[in-house]
């Protein structure tokens, strides 16, 4: 239902941000690492006008839910708690809200680890930056929407998912040092193209193990005596670590080496087999995968067409991204997908998203 169906009048304001799939570095951006995501076609739409009732009304039209919340007093529906969490970013900068009507509209796969959650703080906040005329770049939008993700939705999450729904396009990889907040776009190899493929598998541990991860790597920086594992250049620096810290780290310094790798320029299946070496890495060292992820990911890796495969996002489940020959996505997906349902899993095509009956 729209907004007109909804609140009986037109939204005052309109704005969009996309999700994000991640290339390469993975659990880097906590660490203080290096991120090389990109845009994803599907997009939140975020509707809004002040109303003259004394609380916020938001209706997720995907969800079919509204919630209501006071200003000082937060939704307990998960969703709005994103919401919430941004009209407070925008209120700590001095600016008064005005109570409103919110509606919210996706087409962003939900749970899966491509940023559902970003593409809606930073369409929220979007659309205030509209309805109040505030002069606040696009970086400052994606430091509020963290911030609200963590000290109001509960998630301790790092900056990239934010910077890439913000920053990024379709067209081109953002590179993005997470310190520092250094970017830029660089081009996809030429003549590939991506395909996003659900596991069908539920990310159930994805966040008992982001958190478990994150302490880990902060132990194990401790007693390497730096700020930051992205502060250990070399991978044989870690190996004096007990295990589990020592894997953890592994997987840390050799991702961020991976990505500058990437960004100096390197041709399709170079760029596919750095993506290959990151979900053994992400197996293998970090444990954040399952055994259905690392057979679709095995599938896609098989496949002729197909220069690297991983997963992408936190891990337990989720989705996996490969880098594809231009114009053989969907041919691959239909492929690997079918094997991958005769081992009797369930998966599905994300990216590019699938026609109508296909």
């Amino acid at each position: 239902m729209s907004f007109q169906d909804i609140f009986g009048c037109e939204p005052a304001v309109t704005a969009t941000a996309p999700g994000r799939v991640n290339l390469l570095g993975e659990h880097t951006d906590y660490n203080d690492g290096y991120v090389l995501p990109t845009a994803i076609p599907q997009r939140t739409t975020v509707a809004m006008r002040p109303n003259s009732q004394a609380e916020f009304i938001v209706y997720a039209a995907d969800l079919a839910t509204e919630a209501r919340f006071y200003r000082d007093e937060g939704p307990g529906d998960h969703f709005a708690q994103y919401v919430h969490g941004c009209i407070r970013g925008i209120e700590a900068l001095g600016v008064k809200v005005p109570v409103l009507d919110i509606h919210v509209e996706s087409d962003v796969p939900i749970g899966v680890g491509l940023s559902s959650s970003a593409a809606l703080e930073v369409a929220t906040l979007r659309a205030l930056r509209e309805l109040l005329r505030l002069d606040i770049d696009d970086v400052r939008i994606a430091q509020i929407a963290q911030r609200a993700e963590i000290e109001f939705a509960g998630v301790n999450c790092g900056i990239m998912d934010q910077m890439a729904s913000s920053l990024a396009d379709t067209r081109s990889v953002l590179f993005l040092d997470t310190r520092t907040l250094e970017r830029r776009l660089l081009p996809m190899p030429p003549r590939t193209e991506l395909l996003v493929l659900d596991s069908g598998i539920s990310r159930s541990l994805a966040a008992s193990g982001y958190n478990e991860r994150r302490a880990q790597c902060e132990e194990a920086a401790t007693r390497l005596g730096v700020g930051a594992l992205r502060d250990v250049d070399d991978p044989a620096a870690v190996e004096a670590l007990p295990d589990p810290l020592r894997r953890r780290a592994r997987h840390v310094v050799t991702e961020n080496a991976r990505v500058l790798r990437a960004v100096d320029g390197v041709d399709a299946a170079e760029f596919g087999r750095l993506m290959n070496e990151s979900h053994a890495s992400l197996r293998d060292d970090y444990e954040v995968s399952v055994a259905p992820l690392d057979r679709l990911v095995e599938l896609l890796q098989a496949h002729p067409d197909v220069h690297g495969a991983r997963l992408t996002g936190a891990g337990f489940g989720g989705a996996c991204v490969a880098l594809c020959r231009e114009g053989t996505a969907s041919g691959v997906a239909r492929r690997v997908l079918a094997g991958y349902a005769a081992d009797g899993h369930a998966g599905r095509q994300l990216v590019p998203a699938a026609e109508e009956g296909a």
